[in-house]
């Protein structure tokens, strides 16, 4: 077991271990730490504890120290100027005739060097802007093209549920998402209703997908045969959330029945795959492919 302090660097962003160095620190304290960039400040988002060695990743940093009110002044100020640096650096690319929507700005806590973020449809030749850049800010430039997906995280905003975008308000990473995710749950194959404001396939759809795909696994197949109390039937419809079948069932006096049913009553008993420690419920597709099956994968930071 090895102590450490949990620190993000920005909200939602990534979680990082660093040792405390014999420091104590509460949820919400700043501090200085010492990142591949230089020296940055951060927030402690979990506060001094234990932690399994497996669960720390190469080798802890050590915490320089907790922010003075001079760090958490200059911290705010660099915040600040963000977005007046964005509308300077957007200015630039589109007075060049670039083809880039500038969505954000990271100035590193020494005030040496800033990158933006930029997303095109294009690959852009920028080496002309980085200089009329740099000659403006007098510090290092960089500039990094992220995609859709990433622009939707930094930025935020409502998704069709009328909640802030999971990708905002927690996620930490992108996962694959499919179209066969939404078949899996019944939905509209529509574009605009599983679609989130990135345009990309809702990031929600991954949530329930495990246990929809295992459930489907053991349900019947809607138009297949199945035997029911009232003699054997068509399957109309599934409902996979309370596991019911309704069967369409012609009777002897040539009546036509629609009787729903739970698994029980039509003999079927769920089996849900065993979850194995490593990967919590791992699915293979036993060699099988599915045209519509197509990943839509995220776009990410370099």
């Amino acid at each position: 077991m090895s102590e450490i302090v949990g620190i993000k660097f920005k909200e939602p962003g990534k979680l990082y271990y660093f040792a405390p160095n014999g420091l104590t620190f509460e949820k919400g304290e700043g501090v200085i730490v010492e990142t591949a960039r230089g020296a940055e400040y951060g927030t402690v988002a979990v506060a001094n504890k234990e932690v399994p060695d497996e669960e720390i990743k190469g080798e802890l940093k050590p915490v320089v120290r907790k922010a003075t009110e001079e760090d958490t002044q200059r911290h705010e100020e660099i915040v600040n100027k963000r977005h007046s640096s964005i509308r300077t650096a957007q200015e630039m690319a589109n007075k060049r005739k670039l083809d880039m929507k500038f969505v954000d700005a990271e100035f590193t806590f020494d005030n040496s060097k800033v990158v933006f973020y930029f997303t095109s449809d294009n690959r852009i030749d920028f080496r002309d802007l980085v200089k009329d850049l740099a000659a403006s800010f007098h510090m290092r430039i960089e500039l990094r093209q992220i995609g859709i997906r990433d622009e939707c995280k930094m930025k935020g905003g409502l998704g069709p549920c009328g909640r802030v975008c999971c990708c905002n308000d927690y996620m930490k990473d992108f996962e694959r998402v499919s179209i066969k995710m939404a078949k899996h749950q019944g939905l509209s194959l529509n574009p605009g209703k599983i679609s989130g404001l990135c345009g990309r396939l809702m990031c929600c759809l991954k949530f329930e997908d495990d246990y929809y795909a295992d459930t489907l696994k053991f349900m019947p197949k809607i138009g297949s045969e199945i035997d029911t109390p009232k003699g054997r039937g068509v399957v109309a419809s599934i409902d996979v959330l309370r596991q019911t079948v309704v069967v369409k069932t012609t009777l002897a006096d040539e009546s036509v029945v629609n009787d729903e049913y739970n698994l029980e009553q039509l003999g079927i008993t769920p089996v849900y795959p065993d979850k194995c420690a490593t990967c919590n419920g791992c699915q293979a597709n036993d060699g099988e492919t599915d045209e519509d099956d197509t990943d839509i994968l995220p776009d990410t930071e370099e």
